[in-house]
């Protein structure tokens, strides 16, 4: 005769309810633990206090941790699982209604001298995607924005002008090659260019190459006089095939020329155009999320490899006591009777630029700081100096006295900001990426709460500065606000490095967790 399965008891509703509100450990066994059971009220701050060996630790760790940790390894695929650690099960009768695990420890975790701050808390990833993607870059020279222009920009400046204005676009003649003026023209025949710009008069190929101009037999690249390769004429109008013409011949003038475009218009002025990311002769490079990243070798300074430190002369030691003037020292390797002359050299010719030379070397401003690290045409400065122990190190007293000044400072080239110097070139709101880098938490925390973008900006930085704005808040709220982003992880306290792993899992927006 078949007997009937006898199916499990269903829950009641209180215990769902209970489940959904406590996490219920029972005959909790680990190490010295008597079979312990607990009501632990989920989303509440909970803490474990009691006697060294009580079992704080057991119960917690070895127990809650572990489960948590285990079911959620088990519940992943064979293929994952074989990347883990099998975790033992601990000693228990049964936990009901536990969460996902996470365990943040109070120790430095990290020696690694690349570790910082920002990239712990992942808040640099986000501020240098933000460069990438929005940053606008700026020549060093003129101080003007760089950016290239599009086939788009020239097509709407033409259409600008009057319907019926005569427009001449043109190219200049390529100096990439050491080909004389002859071989250029004949193989832009064979192109099928057929007139040249010389002088403000159209003039053809065939008959350019027929004359007997002595400038055939030079090479393009010696040339004095500009010349330029016709690549089209037309008048501007409104018709929409005149419009795809232009703009036909804008694109054959920008890959021709690898970049270069003239429009000129006739019986008036001539706009240059350029599709390179190029300004006051510098060709800039393009910002993407590589060229703010000091751990990737396309972004690093090229002297501190992206460490921002170098093994070189440090200040400090070369200025031990900062309350001292020029005059009375304050530079301790001209004390000396050879470092005097040094000293004196600066002394004789400072009223001829307007040096204080009594005041305090704490007192002095940056600008005058670096002068005397520098010099100018009156003296020899710091590192004139150094460099002239280095030249001679085949003496032994120069050895030493370098040794002696020698220790860990900041790069010279990128001033501790670890990127190369084209990083420092892209701005946002006024600022590059090194000098938000530098500045306090809660600082940087007002910078970007007040940062003006323009719509099409703002739009596309939306997302990255919500996640910048939360986890410099979460930074602020336990009591971090003094770090900087660029401060070293292997400096931190046991207390900091934990309270930043807490920013970085609470950043990472997951509900229901256990920490």
């Amino acid at each position: 005769m078949a007997t009937k399965s006898k199916s499990a008891p269903k829950k009641s509703k209180s215990e769902y309810q209970s489940l959904r509100e406590h996490i219920h450990i029972k005959g909790a066994r680990s190490n010295n633990l008597k079979n312990v059971e607990v009501l632990l009220p989920k989303k509440k701050l909970i803490v474990v206090t009691g006697l060294s060996g009580s079992g704080k630790s057991s119960l917690i760790m070895d127990t809650l941790y572990a489960e948590g940790q285990r079911r959620y390894v088990e519940s992943l695929s064979s293929y994952a699982r074989q990347f883990l650690n099998r975790m033992k099960k601990p000693e228990v009768d049964f936990i009901k209604g536990i969460c996902p695990a996470i365990a943040i420890e109070q120790k430095v975790t990290t020696s690694n001298a690349r570790s910082t701050v920002g990239s712990l808390t992942e808040i640099y990833d986000f501020i240098r995607l933000l460069y990438a993607r929005i940053g606008k870059t700026y020549s060093p020279i003129s101080g003007d924005l760089v950016r290239k222009h599009e086939v788009s920009d020239v097509v709407e400046y033409i259409q600008k002008q009057k319907n019926g204005t005569k427009i001449v676009l043109m190219i200049p003649i390529q100096k990439r090659y050491e080909r004389t003026l002859h071989q250029e023209l004949y193989l832009l025949m064979q192109k099928g260019f057929n007139r040249l710009y010389i002088n403000g008069e159209l003039v053809d190929i065939e008959n350019k190459l027929e004359s007997k101009d002595e400038n055939l037999s030079k090479s393009v690249t010696k040339l004095k006089e500009p010349i330029h390769i016709l690549i089209d004429r037309f008048a501007v109008s409104d018709k929409e095939e005149n419009k795809k013409r232009i703009a036909d011949s804008v694109l054959t003038a920008f890959s021709e020329s690898e970049g270069d475009c003239v429009v000129q218009i006739m019986g008036g002025i001539s706009v240059s155009y350029n599709s390179r990311f190029e300004l006051d002769g510098i060709l800039f490079q393009e910002p993407t999320h590589q060229l703010f990243n000091y751990n990737n070798p396309y972004g690093a300074c090229p002297k501190c490899e992206g460490y921002g430190r170098i093994l070189g002369i440090d200040p400090n030691k070369v200025v031990p006591d900062d309350s001292r003037s020029l005059y009375d020292e304050a530079i301790a390797c001209w004390r000396g009777e050879k470092g005097k002359a040094w000293l004196n050299q600066l002394i004789q010719s400072a009223h001829k630029f307007d040096f204080p030379v009594h005041k305090p070397w704490r007192d002095l401003s940056d600008d005058e700081q670096l002068l005397v690290w520098k010099g100018n045409g009156y003296f020899d400065g710091v590192e004139t100096f150094f460099a002239g122990l280095q030249a001679k190190t085949y003496k032994i007293q120069n050895r030493v006295l370098l040794a002696r000044y020698r220790g860990r400072t900041n790069c010279n080239d990128c001033k501790g900001g670890r990127l190369r110097k084209e990083a420092r070139y892209v701005m946002v709101a006024g600022k590059n990426i090194s000098e938000l880098i530098n500045i306090p938490i809660d600082e940087l925390y007002v910078f970007f709460n007040k940062i003006k973008l323009n719509k099409y900006d703002a739009k596309i930085a939306e997302r990255i500065l919500t996640e910048i704005q939360s986890r410099l808040q979460t930074m602020i709220d336990v009591g971090l606000s003094y770090l900087s982003l660029d401060r070293m992880s292997n400096t931190l306290s046991g207390g900091e490095t934990q309270r930043i792993n807490l920013t970085r899992t609470l950043g990472s927006n997951l509900t229901n967790s256990l920490y």
